[in-house]
Parts: C-alpha cells; sequence; structure tokens
C-alpha cells in the first residue's frame, strides 16, 4: 500500500502502512462513506416528493455516526464521525432527471465494496470507483465544495435545457467530520469504463506552458498524458464521420458557454481511447473486461455514456450502446485504425477569483500570457474550443459520390456533350448545304437531260463525291453568281457557293485561265437559246 502526506498531496510509497487522507486510513474512509450514504438515502426516501425551491439548495443535513451505534444508526467499527449531505432534495432530483432509482444508487455505493483508483490526479484528491463502473467518488478541497453549493441553481437550470452534456454529473455532495477534520466528497458519473483497456488516455486543456507529461508519469502502466504529448502522438487528430464530428462540437460549445456564464475556467477534457485492432492483436475481444476481469452489470444512468451525452439523436445513440463499445463514440486515426473515443469535462469547481487572476498576472509577466493554463473565462473558452476543433477533432472527407453529387457533376458533361453533337449536326448541314449547291450547278448543266461535262467530253472535270479530300489535289471554281438564260429570260441564282470544290481523277491537270471561262450556247428545237456562263 502507499502512505500520503496528511495535507493530500502524495507522498512516498511504502508498503507497511495504509494510504492515508488526512490522517484517515483509506478503509476507514471507504467505510464511513458507504455508512453515511447509506443512512442519508434511505431516510430520504421517506420524504415525498415535490418541486425543488430554491432554499433547498442551501440546505445541509448533518446525522452523528457513532461506533457503538444509536437508535437510528448501526454500529461500526471505525471511528466515531458525523456525516453531512449538502442540498439532498436538490441532488435527488438530478438523480431522478438521469433515471437512477434510490436503490440502484444505493445498491452501486454501499452493497459491493468500494475501489480506490491508483492513479489519483495531480491535486492530490482521492478516487474511489464503484464495482458497476457507474460511479465516481473524489475528494474536492473546501473552497470546490463550497463552490459547488452556489453554483447548484445554476446547473439546476442547465440540466433542465440540457440533460445531453459533457459536463459533469453531480449525484451528491457530502462531508465527513471526524478528529476535527473535514473530508469533502462529491459523487459523480465515471467517465472511462473500466471494462475496457484505454490505450493512450489524455487530460487536455488547449493551452501549451507546461502541458506534458512527467517523466514519472509516463513510466506508469496507464499514464496520463497533456496537450503536447497529444500533438507528438496523433499529429493529424482522430476523425469523426460529418455527423458526430457536428454533434461533438455542438455539445462542446454549448457546454463552453455554460462553463463562461459561470466564470469558470482551467477545466479539462478527460479523453479515453480505446483501439479496437490493438485490442484484437493483443488476442481479446472488442470490449472484453480490464481491471480485475469483471463486466459491469447493464446500465441504469441515462446519459452517462460518451455517444449519450453529445448532441445527436438519442434513438440512434442507444443503438451504438452495447456491451462491446460501452457507448464509446466510433473514431479513425491516421493509420485507419478503428478507436472508440470515451471523454467528458472535468475538474470544473475552479472559478476566476482573486488567486487565479494573480496567478495569471504573474505568469503572464514571465511567460506568454495566452498559452498558460490559468485566463480569463472567455479566452479560456475560445481558445479550449479552437484546439479541440483544429488539432484533437477532425471531420473525415469520405471519397464516394452521393447520387446528389453525380447528378450535379454530370450536367457540365451533359452540357458539352450536347454542344459536341451540335456542332457535328451543324457541320454536316454546312457540307450537305456546299453538295447540294454543287450539285445544283451540275443539274442546271444539263436542263435537258444530258450534262454539260457529258456533251463536251470533258472526263477531267469530275463532280465532287460525299469525301471531300480523297483526291491528291483540289480544283476550284469560283462565281459569284450563274446566269441561265432561256428565251431571253433570265434566273438568278443566289444560292449556289461563292466557292465549288471539284476532286480531280489526276494531279496533274490544272485549270488554265481559259478554262476558267466556259461558255456553252445550244441551240434548241423550239428555238430557245441555252447561255451558261460560269
Amino acid at each position: 500500500m502507499s502512505a500520503t502526506t496528511e495535507n493530500g498531496m502524495g507522498g512516498p510509497w511504502t508498503t507497511s502502512r495504509e494510504k492515508t487522507y488526512k490522517k484517515t486510513t483509506s478503509s476507514a474512509l471507504k467505510g464511513a462513506i458507504q455508512l453515511g450514504i447509506g443512512y442519508t438515502v434511505g431516510n430520504l426516501t421517506s420524504k415525498p416528493d415535490r418541486d425543488v425551491l430554491m432554499q433547498d439548495f442551501y440546505v445541509v443535513e448533518s446525522v452523528f455516526l457513532p461506533s457503538e451505534g444509536s437508535n437510528l444508526t448501526p454500529a461500526h467499527h471505525y471511528p466515531d464521525f458525523r456525516f453531512k449531505t449538502y442540498a439532498p432534495l436538490a441532488f435527488r432530483y438530478f438523480r431522478d432527471l438521469f433515471g437512477i432509482k434510490p436503490d440502484d444508487y444505493l445498491y452501486s455505493l454501499v452493497n459491493e465494496p468500494l475501489i480506490e483508483l491508483t492513479n489519483p490526479g495531480a491535486s492530490g484528491s482521492l478516487f474511489y470507483l464503484t464495482s458497476d463502473d457507474e460511479f465516481i467518488i473524489k475528494t474536492v478541497q473546501h473552497k470546490e465544495a463550497k463552490f459547488l453549493q452556489r453554483l447548484l441553481p445554476g446547473y439546476y437550470m442547465n440540466l433542465n435545457q440540457n440533460p445531453r452534456t459533457l459536463l459533469p454529473k453531480f449525484y451528491g455532495l457530502y462531508c465527513i467530520q471526524s478528529g476535527g477534520i473535514n473530508i469533502r466528497l462529491v459523487v459523480m458519473n465515471n467517465v472511462l469504463p473500466r471494462s475496457l483497456k484505454m490505450h493512450y488516455k489524455y487530460d487536455l486543456k488547449g493551452s501549451t506552458y507546461k502541458r506534458r507529461a512527467s517523466r514519472k508519469e509516463r513510466e506508469k502502466a496507464c499514464p496520463t498524458c497533456k496537450d503536447l504529448d497529444f500533438q507528438d502522438m496523433h499529429e493529424e487528430g482522430l476523425y469523426f464521420d460529418t455527423e458526430t464530428y457536428n454533434n461533438l462540437m455542438k455539445t462542446l460549445q454549448r457546454d463552453c458557454r455554460v462553463l463562461e456564464s459561470f466564470k469558470i475556467m482551467d477545466y479539462s477534457l478527460l479523453l479515453g481511447v480505446h483501439v479496437l485492432d490493438q485490442s484484437q492483436r493483443d488476442g481479446g475481444e472488442p470490449g472484453q473486461a480490464g481491471g480485475d476481469g469483471r463486466r459491469p452489470v447493464g446500465q441504469r444512468v441515462l446519459y452517462s455514456t460518451a455517444m449519450e451525452s453529445i448532441q445527436g439523436d438519442g434513438k440512434a445513440a442507444e443503438a451504438l450502446t452495447t456491451d462491446d463499445t460501452m457507448g464509446g463514440i466510433p473514431a479513425k486515426n491516421h493509420k485507419e485504425e478503428k478507436l472508440l473515443i470515451f471523454l467528458g469535462i472535468i475538474d470544473i469547481l475552479q472559478s476566476y477569483r482573486f488567486m487565479k487572476k494573480l496567478e495569471h498576472s504573474w505568469k503572464a509577466l514571465v511567460y506568454d500570457g495566452d498559452s498558460v493554463s490559468v485566463h480569463r473565462p472567455g479566452f479560456y473558452a475560445s481558445r479550449f474550443l479552437k484546439f479541440m476543433s483544429t488539432r484533437v477533432f477532425m471531420k473525415t472527407q469520405p471519397i464516394r459520390f452521393s447520387p446528389s453529387k453525380r447528378t450535379r457533376t454530370s450536367i457540365p458533361a451533359l452540357k458539352s456533350s450536347s454542344q459536341e453533337i451540335l456542332s457535328l449536326q451543324a457541320d454536316e448541314r454546312n457540307s450537305e448545304d456546299r453538295r447540294d449547291r454543287l450539285g445544283g450547278a451540275c443539274s442546271l448543266a444539263s436542263l435537258n437531260g444530258q450534262a454539260v461535262f457529258g456533251l463536251y467530253q470533258r472526263p477531267d472535270l469530275v463532280p465532287a463525291s460525299v469525301s471531300f479530300y480523297e483526291g491528291s489535289s483540289m480544283g476550284t471554281i469560283s462565281s459569284s453568281s450563274m446566269f441561265v438564260s432561256v428565251d431571253n429570260r433570265t434566273e438568278e441564282r443566289d444560292d449556289i457557293a461563292s466557292s465549288s470544290t471539284f476532286t480531280l481523277e489526276d494531279s496533274a491537270i490544272c485549270l488554265t485561265s481559259e478554262q476558267s471561262t466556259m461558255d456553252v450556247d445550244i441551240d434548241r428545237d423550239d428555238g430557245s437559246v441555252l447561255d451558261v456562263y460560269l
């Protein structure tokens, strides 16, 4: 076991002494917690349900539990102590809001022994976990307990508006007095399930000043790393699908807005990463129990898992909350490994009071004021959200085309193909017009059913065929107009092209200046004269 100093800040590990906190052994503290909660919650069931009033947030109930027992309390083998309960009716409402029945609450906290976590926080607080993985009991300082009591009315309003939140869910605030020492406790939801092994664990604030795990912390089996460690190990962040990413960021924005309104800063995002592929490679099954190998019982607390806590469809979240995933959020890393993400905002009981303002001013003189952890609430919230949305959580860009995208992208292709078809049809029409005009010129030469070229036996000039470029040379006959005179009547043909193309059978044949003009005078039987001018 270990021994800590009397102020709870942690001391050297020994094997001869039990771990203590403020001169109280861990076993005595756990026993007093279970006895006190068992008595107060059981006594609360006899009180009728009613609406929460403003004065209910400031009520403190106290009971003395001597070791020999009394008419109201059982006997025990721990030192005499007094157990205080803060705002019992208000916290009963909070438990009802999350679907926690009194019997289930007592069974989790009292029936089974509490599990002491081996990785206490940096503040020196002790953490106890219930056997069913549902609740965590944390020791808090006097100023934190007092601040939480002042925070309860606003916390009550926020939970009524938004039960799906990543903020801590407080289920009870208690105090144990023994030998002149006060030990204050808060019961919260458990963010990281013990049934799944967390391959990576991070405490993220969005700052860079001294935000790297110490050498002693990195030597632990499951160290809690910090912001700079995350950037080194996950340079490209964690990838979520578009809907999950939007829901997650929406929840973080709402929670940070609430914390800013309460002037709260120096909070963290506790992030646990379970690598499904690595778990399978190690020989375990997805969702295999860790720790003592026991699987927790079925979940009873509403909105307690990471998937339920983000702003999404409740039915979709419940569908993903299975025994294997334990409510983790599916994600991937840059290696395309499948992940389960567990997260929640912790350490919200730090307000920006005089001492914090003094701490920020002193650090800003020595270091960059924007990089230190302690800062005014507005700047802290914006820096926190920027870090989460640009460094930690990323949106996947799937390489696939939806039906709507195919429809949109096919419009330019249809336009271009239709333009090509129209241009080809226009070229064909122009070609047909040229052939028709050329054919019309040839037909005019044989008005009496005989071709002019045939009459004059001119085999060197051949009318053009469908192929315009089959010959080896080209001959061009140009005329601006053609006049046909029959019986002193002249018809002007304007529809004949100004240039017509003929294909010559022999490339050596050339049209001379004498051949470019052709005069044809034919005397017909009826006395009419046909004149053709080219």
